[in-house]
C-alpha cells in the first residue's frame, strides 16, 4: 500500500471517529436560559430557616450580587485571563499538554489546563471522563459559549455550579456551609479559601487537612496580589488569619423541627414532584418555632417521666476494663435532641457511683438516681450509661435513659388548620418514624365527642337523659359484648354532659344505639378521622384506628363553630421569580390586592365546609370544658383559663391520649409503644398523655390572650342540673334566660323528669332505680377504658 493510500485511510478513519465523537455534541446555546438546580428552602411562619430540600445543595446567586473580591479570587486561582481570551487559553493548553505526554506514559490523569469557560462546558454539558475526545468536545463547546454568552453569564454559571465540598455546590452554599455567612459578608481570606477548593475540596479540607488548606489559600492570595486585585499588604494581612469554619454544615440553625421538616418534604414531593429538590423554591410553612420548641420539650419530658416510673432497664453497654471504652462510647448514638447528655462509664460503686464521661469529666451520680437504678436492673463498675449535668446542683451528674416508649404531639390553629407544631417521636435522630401522621392507633374515649356531637345533630339536646348502667349485646362469634365503665361503677340516668365528662362507656354505647352507627361513622369520615369505619358499636368507644394528626384536626371543628378545616404544613410556595405556584388558602378575595381607599375592608368568608351546626359545636365545646372542670381531664384546670379536652385510653392500656384546646389552639397528644404493647396498669390518658398537654400549654398560653369560647348568637340557654346549657332555638326547655329575671333554674321547674331523647328507644324513666353495681373486674372483654 502506498503512502498516499495510508494517509487516505488514516484520514478516513479520523473523519469517522470525529463524526462519531461530535454527532451528539450539546449545543452551547442551551445555556442561555440555563439555571442550575437549586435547593428549595423552607421557612417557619416568622421567617426562620428550618430546612432545605435538594439533590445538590446550592443557593443561586446572580452575577450582580457576587462581590468582586470573591470573583477575583476564583479568577486568580483558575483563570486569570478569563476576560481576555475567547474561551481557550492557548498558553495554558500548551503547558498542560506538555505535562499530559508524561501523564499518559505513566498512566496518570490528564492535566486540566482548562479555562473557566471550559469548566462550565464540562460541568454542565459533558462528563468528567479524562479522555482526549472529551477534551476536544470541551474546547469546541467553550469557544461556542464564548460567542453565545457574555463573560459575566459564563462566570455566573461557573460560580453557581462548581462543587466546593462540605455539601456545597456554588459559592452561595459554600459561604453558608463553611462560614455561616452570606457571600457579601466574606472577608478576603475566606474568599481566597473558597477559591482554593475547585482543584479538590477533599485535598484542602479545613479540618482534616488544615495545613494544606491554608497553604493553598495563601497561594491564591499571592496570585490576587500578583494580578493587582489586592495590595501585597492586604494579601499578607489575610495570610495571618486563622482558617476557622463551622464544625459541620447544617441545613438550618433551628433544629427542633426535624419531624415537621420531614413531613413537609413528603408533602412537598406529593404536591410539587421532583422539582421540589431542584426548583429553588421559597416555601413558607405554618410552623411557629416558639411552639415547636415547647412541643418538643413537653413530649420528651413526658416520655421520660413515664419511662422513669417504669424503672431502670440497665446500662446500654458494658466493658470488662476501663481502657479503650471511649471508642465503644463514641460509636453509640445519643439522642441529638438531648444536647447535654454524655456517654459515660461507671468507674466505681463504693460509697456512691463515680462516673467518667467520654470527654474526660469525672463526678458522682445523684443518690436519688443511684437508688432508682439499684431498684431496677442495678448498676455496676464497667457499665456504659448516659448522664447529664445536674442543673439543680444536687450532684455532679444525673442518670439518663432513652425511653422505650414513644408518642406524638400536634398543635393546630383551629380557624385555619395551620399546623403550628408537630413532634412525631422522642428523637428523630433515633427514629424518623412520625407517630403524629404515620402511627394508626385506637383513640379510645378521645373519639367520644364525635358520638355526642352526632347525637346532638340527630335531635338530642343537653337535657336528654341516657342511662348509665350494665349492658350486654350480641358480639362476634356468638359471644356477648359487655362494655364496662373504667371504675366498674354505674350512675343511672344522666344528661348527656355527664356521659362525656366522666367518660362513661355504657352510656355512650346506649347513645350510639339511639343515634345509629351509620350516622356516627359518616361523621367520622366527613371529619377525616378515618377513611372508612365499620358500623359496629365498639367503634363508638374508639375502636377504629386513626392518627393524632387526624383526630386533632377533627377537634378543630368544635372550636371554630363547626367548620372542617384542612390541616396543612405548607402555607405558600413561590418560584425563583417570586411567582406563587401553591397556596393553601384557596379563598377568593377580589379586593384584597387593591390599595386602601378608605372603603370598608374586604370580607373574606371563613374557610372550610360546615360539618356541625355552630350550636352543636359550642355544646360539645362546653361539655369538653366540663371534662377539664369536673371530669377525667381535671388536672388541666391548673392552666387557669378556658380549656376543653378529652382523655382516651384503649383496652389493656395500649395507648393513652389527650386532645385539648383553648379558643386559639388545638393540641393532640399520644403515648404508646411502637409494637402496641401495654403501657402498664393504670397508664390511662389522664396519667400518661394529659401531663404532656399541660406542659406544652403552660408555655403556649404565653402567646395567646385568655379569651373565652365564642358562643353562637342564636343559641338559647337554660339551666340543667345546675349548669347553664346552650340549645338550638326551639329545643330549649320552656323557661330560658329572661332579660328581667335572668336564667331560671331548669331543675327547679322540671326536676329530673324531663327526657330530651328524640325517640322512645333512647328515652328512659329517669326516676327508675339505678341498676345494681356488678362485682369489679380486673379487665374487660372487647371493651375500652377511659
Amino acid at each position: 500500500m502506498t503512502v498516499l493510500s495510508l494517509i487516505a485511510v488514516a484520514g478516513f478513519a479520523v473523519a469517522i471517529w470525529a463524526a462519531w465523537l461530535f454527532h451528539d455534541m450539546p449545543d452551547a446555546s442551551d445555556l442561555a436560559d440555563y439555571r442550575p438546580p437549586t435547593a428549595t428552602r423552607a421557612y417557619a411562619w416568622d421567617g426562620t430557616l428550618i430546612g432545605e430540600f435538594s439533590r445538590e445543595r446550592r443557593i443561586f446567586v446572580p452575577y450582580d450580587n457576587i462581590p468582586p473580591q470573591l470573583a477575583q479570587a476564583f479568577l486568580a486561582a483558575e483563570d486569570r485571563n478569563f476576560f481576555k481570551h475567547a474561551g481557550l487559553d492557548y498558553t495554558g493548553i500548551i503547558r498542560a499538554s506538555a505535562k499530559d505526554i508524561i501523564n499518559l506514559a505513566q498512566g496518570r490523569r490528564l492535566e486540566s489546563g482548562s479555562t473557566i469557560t471550559q469548566q462550565v462546558a464540562k460541568n454542565i454539558l459533558l462528563t468528567n471522563d479524562a479522555t482526549i475526545g472529551r477534551k476536544l468536545k470541551e474546547a469546541l463547546i467553550a469557544q461556542q459559549l464564548d460567542h453565545t454568552l457574555s463573560k459575566e453569564r459564563v462566570l455566573e454559571l461557573y460560580l453557581n455550579e462548581i462543587w466546593l465540598g462540605y455539601r456545597s455546590y456554588g459559592v452561595g452554599a459554600a459561604a453558608y456551609n463553611y462560614f455561616g455567612k452570606s457571600i457579601t459578608d466574606l472577608d478576603l481570606a475566606q474568599s481566597a479559601y473558597l477559591a482554593s477548593l475547585p482543584k479538590g475540596p477533599d485535598n484542602y479540607h479545613p479540618i482534616r487537612r488544615k495545613a494544606q488548606a491554608m497553604q493553598r489559600r495563601n497561594w491564591v492570595l499571592d496570585q490576587m496580589a500578583e494580578a493587582g486585585w489586592v495590595t501585597r499588604a492586604q494579601a499578607n494581612a489575610a495570610k495571618q488569619e486563622d482558617l476557622v469554619v463551622q464544625p459541620e454544615p447544617t441545613r438550618a440553625k433551628y433544629r427542633d423541627a426535624d419531624y415537621f421538616v420531614e413531613e413537609v418534604r413528603r408533602r412537598g414531593l406529593a404536591t410539587l414532584g421532583p422539582k421540589l429538590t431542584e426548583g429553588g423554591y421559597y416555601m413558607r410553612t405554618t410552623l411557629d418555632p416558639r411552639l415547636q420548641s415547647a412541643a418538643r420539650t413537653a413530649l420528651m419530658d413526658g416520655l421520660e417521666r413515664y419511662d422513669h416510673r417504669h424503672g431502670w432497664r440497665g446500662a446500654w453497654g458494658h466493658v470488662a476494663t476501663l481502657t479503650g471504652w471511649e471508642q465503644v462510647a463514641k460509636n453509640t448514638v445519643t439522642p441529638a435532641e438531648r444536647r447535654t447528655w454524655r456517654a459515660a462509664v461507671v468507674e466505681d460503686v463504693k460509697g456512691g457511683v463515680r462516673i467518667k464521661t467520654v470527654e474526660g469529666q469525672s463526678g458522682m451520680l445523684s443518690p436519688e438516681d443511684v437508688a432508682w437504678a439499684r431498684a431496677g436492673k442495678g448498676i455496676g463498675a464497667g457499665d456504659l450509661i448516659f448522664v447529664a449535668p445536674d442543673d439543680k446542683g444536687g450532684a455532679d451528674f444525673r442518670l439518663k435513659q432513652v425511653p422505650a416508649v414513644n408518642g406524638a404531639l400536634v398543635a393546630m390553629d383551629p380557624e385555619s388548620g395551620r399546623v403550628l407544631a408537630m413532634v412525631g417521636g422522642y428523637s428523630f435522630s433515633l427514629s424518623s418514624f412520625n407517630r403524629a401522621t404515620q402511627a394508626f392507633r385506637q383513640p379510645g374515649s378521645a373519639f367520644k365527642p364525635i358520638v355526642y356531637a352526632t347525637a346532638l345533630e340527630s335531635g338530642y339536646t343537653p337535657a336528654s337523659i341516657v342511662v348509665d348502667g350494665p349492658i350486654s349485646l350480641p358480639g362476634a362469634n356468638g359471644q356477648a359484648w359487655t362494655p364496662e365503665n373504667y371504675e366498674h361503677e354505674y350512675l343511672g340516668p344522666l344528661p348527656l354532659r355527664k356521659g362525656l365528662e366522666l367518660s362513661l362507656n355504657t352510656m355512650t354505647v346506649r347513645l350510639a344505639q339511639g343515634v345509629g352507627m351509620p350516622k356516627i361513622s359518616a361523621s367520622a369520615i366527613r371529619l377525616g378521622v378515618v377513611t372508612k369505619m365499620e358500623n359496629v358499636l365498639a367503634m363508638a368507644l374508639g375502636a377504629g384506628e386513626t392518627t393524632v394528626f387526624r383526630l386533632t384536626g377533627a377537634y378543630s371543628a368544635f372550636v371554630n363553630g363547626g367548620r372542617k378545616i384542612e390541616p396543612h404544613l405548607i402555607e405558600l410556595v413561590q418560584d425563583r421569580e417570586g411567582k406563587t405556584i401553591f397556596k393553601a388558602d384557596q379563598r377568593d378575595c377580589d379586593r384584597c390586592t387593591m390599595g386602601f381607599n378608605g372603603d370598608e375592608s374586604p370580607r373574606v368568608p371563613p374557610s372550610g365546609a360546615q360539618v356541625w351546626d355552630p350550636i352543636t359545636a359550642y355544646q360539645i365545646t362546653s361539655m369538653l370544658q366540663g371534662v377539664v372542670q369536673r371530669g377525667t381531664g381535671a388536672a388541666a384546670s391548673v392552666l387557669g383559663r378556658p380549656t376543653g379536652g378529652k382523655t382516651g385510653t384503649t383496652s389493656e392500656f395500649r395507648s393513652a391520649w389527650f386532645v385539648g384546646f383553648t379558643p386559639h389552639i388545638v393540641v393532640g397528644t399520644y403515648i404508646g409503644f411502637d409494637d402496641n404493647r401495654s403501657l402498664g396498669e393504670g397508664e390511662q390518658g389522664a396519667r400518661a398523655a394529659l401531663p404532656i398537654f399541660i406542659g406544652f400549654m403552660q408555655e403556649a398560653n404565653k402567646y395567646f390572650a385568655p379569651d373565652d369560647f365564642r358562643a353562637p348568637p342564636n343559641a338559647r340557654y337554660a339551666m340543667v342540673r345546675g349548669i347553664r346549657e346552650a340549645f338550638k332555638p326551639g329545643t330549649e326547655p320552656k323557661l330560658v334566660d329572661d332579660s328581667l329575671t335572668g336564667p331560671q333554674p331548669y331543675d327547679q321547674v322540671f326536676g329530673n323528669g324531663v327526657t330530651g331523647a328524640p325517640n322512645a328507644a333512647a328515652a328512659v324513666n329517669p326516676l327508675a332505680p339505678v341498676p345494681p353495681k356488678p362485682p369489679a373486674k380486673k379487665d374487660e372483654v372487647n371493651g375500652l377504658y377511659d
